[in-house]
């Protein structure tokens, strides 16, 4: 397949939010207490939540930025790309990267909405509700066909994450977004029974958990002293742990029709993973009493799990090993593993490289997330205008040219101390059971 002629749906992005998220959503009684987005005296511009200050760090959006400015440095909404937190310009950058589909995770609210929880239940739930009808409704509804629908949960209550899950549902939302380990951030594990609502809703309106490195707030980080090369690496295997955590319980048993989908986890580690869990069955079942109903675990986790590239070449080397309807693209805008606006000029090469059939490059590159996530862009969309070839065209004339944008550059040294520092306050915060 030439790279024009491929059509690609992202299932892992990120908004960086805009200030008036809550205006139109949220009921006036709680507009005066909501979270605000706060611009300071240094020019960069932070959520102030009660006591909770959320800063956007430049790892964070750094599209369209040369790698110079890469680190944790707080920034201003004016050094990032309108893309970031306007839809209408995400538009225009999804369109100059050939993209025609993206889901997008949040940003200051975490991915398991936790800031959102307060002593005030119906306070909480009506901040998660507002956040899902602003993304649902205006982020989403601006341009129907172009963005998979995501929500976020009611973390503090699977009751009320049961019922959102329904609500959202209704409004065409059929993704959620979910810690990779809710027992770290204080609440029931994975296998306890407390969750069984959210099963059932899940499953019963065929609603995606979509599952994202880093989503239960702790840094992949050994010491506080390992470098932070240390931590990027590790981030994507973290979910190495969820995987098996989420296997081998009861819940995909019990659940299936659950779906779960391991969001910008790679794909080159699931051969071994698979293998691995195979061997561990064979071998201690008998005590273990584990027990797939016939079934290998291997032939579970297809069952059950959605695995996520960016431009992992072993994985699309290894897709079969994998399970070729078990393989979505992820692009990861505006984040420091994006590939913008070259994806499909890099996925082509990746695809080119190991003679990849059409047959399995449209699974992988739009089919599977479109069953998965029950969306049809196509309704929407036709389908020869959804093409690499023909966004590209509908953008000409689009600024994608990598510039700088911080008002002041750090240098590398005070990066890595300002890596250390909030490693050492990640490191000190996990052993305070915070």
């Amino acid at each position: 397949m030439e790279r024009d002629d491929l059509i690609l749906i992202s299932v892992d992005d990120h908004i960086i939010e805009p200030p008036d998220l809550f205006v139109n959503h949220l009921p006036k009684r709680y507009l005066d207490d909501a979270p605000k987005l706060i611009h300071r005296e240094d020019g960069s511009d932070v959520w102030q939540f009660r006591d909770n200050t959320v800063g956007n760090a430049a790892l964070n959006a750094v599209a369209g930025r040369p790698k110079e400015e890469y680190g944790l440095d707080p920034q201003g909404m004016d050094e990032i790309r309108p893309g970031c937190y306007d839809v209408h310009e995400r538009i225009k950058d999804m369109n100059a990267g050939g993209v025609l589909a993206q889901m997008n995770f949040p940003s200051f609210p975490g991915f398991a909405a936790r800031m959102f929880a307060t002593e005030d239940a119906d306070f909480s739930l009506a901040l998660v509700r507002a956040y899902n009808d602003w993304h649902i409704d205006e982020w989403c509804g601006a341009y129907p066909g172009r963005f998979i629908p995501m929500a976020l949960p009611a973390i503090w209550s699977a009751e009320l994450c049961a019922t959102e899950v329904r609500r959202v549902a209704e409004k065409g939302c059929h993704s959620l977004t979910f810690p990779e380990n809710p027992a770290a951030l204080g609440y029931p594990s994975f296998h306890d029974e407390y969750w069984n609502p959210l099963w059932q809703a899940l499953s019963d309106t065929n609603t995606v958990m979509s599952v994202h490195i880093g989503s239960s707030g702790r840094l992949a980080i050994p010491a506080v002293d390992s470098p932070p090369d240390v931590m990027i690496t590790l981030q994507p295997i973290n979910l190495v742990s969820a995987a098996a955590d989420l296997l081998w319980s009861r819940v995909v048993k019990e659940y299936p029709d659950l779906k779960i989908a391991l969001s910008e986890g790679g794909t080159g580690w699931i051969p071994y993973f698979l293998e691995r869990v195979d061997r561990t069955f064979e071998m201690h079942a008998t005590w273990t009493l584990q027990d797939f109903g016939g079934k290998l675990p291997s032939e579970v986790f297809r069952d059950h799990f959605l695995t996520c590239f960016i431009s992992d070449d072993l994985g699309v080397k290894l897709r079969h090993e994998i399970g070729i309807d078990n393989i979505a693209w992820e692009g990861d805008y505006p984040h420091s593993d994006s590939m913008w606006p070259d994806a499909p000029e890099q996925i082509h090469g990746v695809l080119e490289k190991h003679s990849v059939p059409d047959e399995d490059t449209v699974r992988m590159t739009h089919e599977n997330a479109m069953r998965w996530y029950s969306f049809d862009p196509f309704s929407h969309v036709p389908k020869d205008q959804a093409t690499v070839g023909a966004l590209r065209k509908a953008a000409e004339g689009h600024d994608v040219s990598i510039r700088p944008r911080s008002r002041q550059l750090t240098e590398p040294v005070d990066k890595l101390e300002a890596f250390r520092t909030r490693a050492r306050a990640a490191v000190a915060a996990a052993a305070a059971g915070r």
